[in-house]
């Protein structure tokens, strides 16, 4: 008997990448689709499997269309990865960050207690909770001190996360994810608008790249990778929350070399700093502990950095040479 999921944000890098690994294990898998955007499902056709995901129309915003896509999909698990989730964009709509990041991940724990508490339940937290960080490692007991309305918004849904757990026994945890990338991800992050203006500077088609802080420091992973710490919470028998990191962190600055440098070109040519990207409060440094998903969930990343950032150059390349 196949299992159902459920995934919010079907559309974006995570879904798409949990919707194969979900597939390929044999499950029925159905995805709440926003319709907001123009085409929203070229990362499913990327990865070969649009026409095998069962999309149902609803909104993290409408609990009403979030009870029906439970009762539609009867799904025994359901992630949560929809979000409106680029950190910059936060300053510019807090308000509609919190309403779906935060409120939305609320309707989603209701509908799931509404409809089937004993369905188990991910959350997609973040390592911009942490911030101003308190720890030069941050792990599960690390204070939290969010940046940014985004970091401010999924904390409310990190926590909402903790507190249906305790008070109605859902088995709801959440995989803080620290910095994921991939081929899928949106151009607006720095790693895939690095990876895609390098390709452009190699074909002839720009000169320059404009950046903002190249010395902010991040954990970078492959969001194939942890799509797979995601469906392992799922599995254990106690729910509980976990960091997902590689506990290497790298500069904005050592990355950009590495794309560079993959197709022969220095970042001192072509990179130049602009005031107009830095955020009105930066995160400097992110750094995750993942020892408690390695020991708890036999997790551990596969991808190293340079493997990641040259897979996402050769896929920009590839792009725009159509």
């Amino acid at each position: 008997m196949s299992k159902q999921a459920l995934i919010t944000g079907i559309t974006g890098q995570d879904g798409a990448y949990l919707s194969r690994l979900l597939l390929n294990k044999g499950y029925e898998v159905y995805g709440l689709l926003a319709r907001r955007g123009s085409d929203t499902l070229w990362r499913l056709r990327e990865l070969g499997i649009e026409g095998e995901v069962k999309l149902i129309d609803g909104d993290l915003t409408d609990l009403s269309s979030l009870i029906r896509a439970l009762e539609v999909s009867k799904a025994q698990e359901v992630y949560n990865l929809g979000a409106q989730s680029f950190v910059g964009t936060s300053w510019q709509q807090p308000v509609l960050t919190a309403q779906v990041d935060g409120v939305g991940a609320i309707n989603v724990l209701e509908a799931v207690r509404i409809v089937n508490p004993k369905a188990r339940f991910y959350q997609a937290s973040t390592s911009e909770m942490f911030g101003l960080i308190q720890a030069e490692k941050q792990d599960e007991t690390t204070p939290f001190y969010p940046r940014s309305p985004y970091g401010v918004a999924k904390l409310m849904a990190h926590w909402a996360t903790v507190n249906y757990r305790e008070s109605h026994g859902l088995h709801a945890s959440s995989g803080i994810l620290f910095n994921h990338e991939s081929p899928l991800r949106g151009i607006e992050f720095v790693t895939r608008k690095v990876t895609h203006a390098v390709a452009s500077i190699k074909l002839g088609r720009q000169k320059e790249l404009r950046l903002g802080n190249i010395d902010a420091k991040r954990d970078w992973g492959f969001a194939g990778d942890y799509v797979e710490a995601m469906w392992l919470m799922l599995q254990q028998e106690q729910a509980d929350d976990y960091v997902v990191a590689t506990g290497k962190t790298t500069t904005v600055r050592d990355m950009c070399e590495i794309a560079f440098a993959h197709v022969g070109l220095t970042l001192q040519e072509h990179v130049v700093i602009d005031p107009n990207f830095f955020r009105p409060a930066e995160v400097d440094v992110l750094l995750g502990n993942p020892a408690k998903a390695e020991a708890k969930l036999g997790w551990a990343p596969k991808t190293s950095l340079v493997q990641l950032i040259t897979m996402m150059v050769d896929a920009d390349m590839r792009r725009l040479k159509v």
